[in-house]
């Protein structure tokens, strides 16, 4: 399907692996430019590298990098150098905050979550969005997380920041100017997904319980119905439909890509 937006520009956050490099492969195999940001540099190269020599990226793409902190006034900063104003297409993304008990975080941990996954996408939207509707197409998609419905306790910071996001974007993609104007404004929220942080989070409950990380990967598979774990390349290429000219009629929603997992969610 031809999505018609080749040659469009898009910024990708957190996009040297996992979700954020998912989106940024089903952009480009659609021929948009893409705008790779993300802190390691290393792992930002290869994954670079590996897009420019994909056989499915068309030929002409072009694909930058930004080795950059998002999160932070000089990453963005640093990013949107790139192209300005001028990025027809932005996904936010940046890793969540640690878990935890609540009566464990002071003030500075609930700033940091804040900056990360509220704030920084507001940042990015207020740099942006204006002109995407002067140009009369724009599409900014925020990955946030599947808690935003279903609250886990341990992750309190996470669950606080991004439902402070998912509320502002509740309001601001229904601006009837913007939406009017080409625009809209969406968040994906992911469930389970076989990425670092996944993997991470397996390991650290393997030494909790004293199971091997593969018995607690098993146990966690049995609780989603689709039996496994997502793959980045799926969440990519719903996060290059909610880009596409196609989509321009969905604004303001919050998709959750689970398999099923989130029980009582509509």
């Amino acid at each position: 399907m031809d999505y018609r937006i080749k040659n469009r520009w898009a910024l990708v956050g957190g996009a040297s692996k996992g979700l954020g490099l998912g989106c940024a492969r089903a952009l480009a195999r659609e021929g948009a430019h893409v705008v790779l940001v993300a802190r390691g540099a290393p792992a930002l190269e290869a994954a670079a590298a590996a897009l420019r020599a994909d056989p499915e990226v068309p030929a002409g793409t072009q694909v930058l990098t930004v080795a950059a902190d998002i999160t932070t006034p000089e990453g963005r900063a640093a990013a949107l150098a790139v192209r300005g104003s001028a990025y027809d297409i932005v996904v936010t993304n940046a890793g969540g905050p640690p878990p935890g008990d609540f009566r464990e975080w002071d003030r500075e941990a609930w700033i940091r979550a804040l900056d990360a996954n509220m704030l920084t996408p507001i940042e990015l939207i207020k740099a942006t969005v204006d002109g995407m509707a002067s140009r009369g197409f724009g599409r900014i998609v925020n990955i946030t997380s599947g808690a935003v419905k279903a609250p886990n306790e341990i992750l309190g910071l996470s669950n606080g920041a991004r439902s402070g996001l998912t509320g502002f974007i509740a309001g601001l993609a229904r601006n009837a100017k913007l939406v009017s104007a080409g625009v809209t404004i969406n968040n994906l929220l992911p469930g389970a997904f076989d990425t670092d942080r996944l993997r991470t989070t397996l390991e650290g409950a393997a030494k909790k319980t004293g199971q091997s990380t593969e018995a607690v990967a098993e146990s966690r598979r049995k609780t989603v119905p689709a039996g496994r774990f997502g793959e980045a390349d799926e969440f990519g290429a719903t996060c290059a439909f909610l880009c596409s000219a196609q989509a321009g009629y969905i604004t303001g929603q919050n998709l959750l890509i689970d398999g099923g997992a989130y029980p009582g969610t509509f």
